[in-house]
């Protein structure tokens, strides 16, 4: 066996970035920046009033009488120019006239027809957003980064309409064994459904990926190759089940046979065993334990970081947060061991039961905690390494 890290290695080194292609800015949330981009124009490209009030060109006195001679509004800004003794109207976001040095909240002012009379408690700011205040043209935004919703509306303010990204990595999910059926269809009286398969989908495509849910994998060879050729062209291809050492776990029996270059199998950790990787042609390949929690937590301790590196971004572990025990835990054996747990204002506190079939525990988890191999009993109040779900 080896430990999570020499498998997250291993695993890494079998993938590479996705390629390269330009989307519309309304289709780039999520996806993440291939190339640096650079505004195309400055932000705002003028000098803007912040508020709504009067642009006046003298240094403002109280009691001063300006005659207000037009009106500057957003879209739509004064022409002329703004000389001693005068004012005009401007609305928040509107191009500050020429020769005006600063705008007065109409809070400030008392207009009586076309003159206004400048108040007592005038603030000292010039409430004017200079031109460029947010950025310059030809500043730029950094790659690689998975574009959040502030970035995109910074993407269309630089006047971006087409952003470069990664492709989403493309990924087969196969299911395998006879006792399996898909939800819907009425089970046998020895068959369960193909859960697996759906949370993963959702936690690939949570990453980013685009998961495709390929037939069920029969207990035979003429099954299993016949779904793995409907896997070619995808970048990765992930196998549930029949990765143990079972008569009837054929992946990792017939794998090599199919075509499968394994680069290991069995990694020191629980639940996830029994798990194995390498390449199948051009594509990566990764063979999940069944169980199902198992391969929801394989998911993501192992998955989600691949799919990480394939759309650019920095290849590690997934990320680990700190917390403080609500309740003790008894010491830890040689493999390091994810347990479902749940958050709260006290803490965190693993789960009584960890069974690696137990789907509704994991379900109404929130985190993985996570202790290292050997780990010694922990008391209420020690700060403890989880993953959050």
């Amino acid at each position: 066996m080896i430990s999570v890290d020499e498998a997250l290695t291993a695993l890494f080194a079998l993938v590479a970035p996705t390629g390269v292609e330009e989307v519309p800015l309304a289709a780039a949330a999520g996806r993440v920046l291939a190339r640096d981009v650079a505004a195309g124009r400055d932000q705002p490209p003028f000098d803007a009033s912040a508020m709504d009030g009067y642009a006046i060109a003298d240094a403002p006195v109280p009691g001063t009488v300006l005659s207000v001679i037009g009106e500057a509004a957003a879209g739509r800004g004064f022409g002329g120019r703004v000389q001693p003794g005068e004012a005009v109207r401007i609305f928040t976001g509107a191009p500050v006239p020429e020769g005006a040095a600063r705008v007065v909240m109409q809070e400030d002012v008392t207009r009586a027809g076309d003159r206004i009379t400048l108040g007592e408690n005038i603030g000292s700011g010039d409430n004017i957003r200079p031109m460029g205040g947010d950025f310059r043209k030809g500043e730029t935004i950094a790659a690689p980064r998975r574009l959040r919703p502030a970035d995109l509306a910074l993407l269309a303010s630089m006047n971006i309409a087409r952003v470069p990204v990664h492709r989403r990595p493309e990924v087969a999910l196969i299911a395998t064994g006879d006792e399996l059926v898909i939800p819907g269809e009425t089970p046998g009286p020895d068959q369960i459904l193909a859960s697996n398969g759906f949370g993963l989908k959702a936690l690939l495509e949570s990453h980013g990926a685009v998961a495709r849910l390929l037939p069920i994998a029969r207990d035979t060879r003429a099954s299993l190759a016949a779904v793995l050729k409907l896997a070619e062209g995808n970048d990765l291809i992930v196998t549930i089940g029949g990765a143990s050492v079972g008569d009837h776990d054929l992946v990792a029996r017939l794998g090599p046979e199919l075509g499968l270059e394994r680069a290991f199998y069995k990694v020191a950790m629980r639940p996830g065993k029994p798990l194995m990787a390498g390449r199948m042609g051009a594509a990566a390949m990764v063979g999940l334990p069944g169980n199902p929690v198992s391969a929801m937590v394989c998911g993501q301790v192992f998955l989600a970081p691949m799919l990480r590196k394939m759309q650019g971004l920095s290849a590690e572990r997934a990320p680990r947060h700190a917390a403080r025990l609500a309740a003790p835990l008894p010491a830890n054996g040689p493999r390091e061991h994810y347990m479902r747990a749940r958050l709260d204002p006290e803490g965190i506190t693993a789960e009584n039961q960890q069974d690696s079939s137990l789907l509704g525990i994991l379900a109404n988890a929130d985190a993985l905690l996570v202790r290292p191999p050997h780990d010694r009993a922990r008391t209420t109040g020690e700060t403890v390494a989880y993953i959050p779900l």
